[in-house]
């Protein structure tokens, strides 16, 4: 299992290799799928066109708050391993933001494993965002899609 913030872009390719080793060395041979979701920076928001974004953290309380998200994941899923990264700093449009990974024996527990990381991720993990548009930019507050998302799987056990 892992969890990474950082500034630098990400290799996907990289970030399964190293998904399906932790798998592997779980549970060799008991791992029949594995999901992951790989996030972009839109180049609009309700208002219009924006130029991108920029997301702050608190060092060490966001890496803290990713881990435990992880570690709840792979607990309710049974997954063999799972791990996420996100991207904190200036991003600009179409680049990648965020990545998840679940690795199950079956891919129903991947699948759900990756939706639930998305939807907590929101709502666990410590991140601030600034969309930009020109010389001027705005912090974007939480979104009440967001919340649903996330509520959902409080429900669900």
């Amino acid at each position: 299992m892992f969890a990474l913030v950082q500034v630098e872009d990400f290799d996907q390719g990289e970030l399964y290799a190293r998904l399906k080793q932790s798998a592997d060395e779980k549970a060799c041979g008991n791992t029949g799928a594995i999901v992951t979701f790989t996030g972009l920076v839109r180049d609009f928001n309700n208002a219009g066109d924006i130029d991108g974004i920029e997301l702050e953290h608190y060092p060490g309380m966001t890496e803290k708050a990713l881990m435990l998200l992880v570690e709840q994941a792979s607990e309710r899923f049974s997954l063999n391993s799972a791990g996420a990264l996100h991207r904190v700093g200036r991003i600009h449009n179409n680049e990648q933001i965020v990545w998840v990974g679940a690795a199950a024996p079956h891919r129903q527990a991947a699948f759900d494993a990756a939706c639930y990381l998305m939807d907590m991720l929101k709502q666990s993990v410590p991140l601030w965002k600034k969309e930009f548009k020109g010389d001027k930019s705005e912090w974007v507050a939480a979104k009440a899609s967001d919340d649903k998302a996330a509520l959902k799987w409080m429900r669900k056990k």
